[in-house]
């Protein structure tokens, strides 16, 4: 078992057809101190749940059926739900960029061991974090723009008016 601590404990959804990793891994969370709130066995499920409990972080497969990983982790990237995590057995360079193209935070090779589970989901958990400061960063930047666009035009229209 690792010696880190995770920083608080983080909700996380596993989506993999095999029941036995997702057996595994829920057991391999718990011992690392995550809950496990839900489980899938396909994506378009995944996503489902994803939207439905908003968890921390889901953690998913790539080759599922009805929906596959990346596209999962595409619209939940497009929505903001939660950071996606990777577990595959194929690390192609195709399916690495597609998995970048979708906004995945996390990518990880199967077989792994425990130790490389938490670096990588406190990771994705920061950057992820991070991402949703800077855009609420840059909406409200946007949104003052807009308010000093405004007094501006209601400067010129006083001056106009004197």
């Amino acid at each position: 078992m690792s010696t880190m601590t995770p920083t608080r404990r983080a909700r996380i959804i596993i989506a993999d057809d095999e029941s036995l990793i997702r057996m595994d891994l829920g057991q391999m969370l718990g011992q690392l101190g995550y809950e496990v709130v839900a489980e899938a066995s396909d994506g378009r499920s995944a996503v489902e749940l994803a939207k439905k409990l908003l968890p921390d972080l889901i953690i998913m497969d790539i080759k599922m059926p009805d929906m596959d990983g990346i596209s999962a982790a595409g619209e939940l990237a497009r929505d903001h739900i939660a950071p996606v995590v990777l577990l595959t057995a194929y690390s192609e360079n195709s399916l690495i960029g597609r998995a970048k193209d979708a906004g995945v935070c996390g990518y990880l090779v199967k077989p792994f061991r425990e130790t490389e589970l938490m670096p990588v989901i406190e990771l994705a958990l920061a950057r992820f974090n991070e991402l949703r400061d800077l855009e609420r960063e840059v909406t409200d930047l946007k949104e003052a723009l807009e308010t000093r666009k405004l007094v501006i035009l209601s400067d010129e229209e006083l001056a106009r008016v004197e």
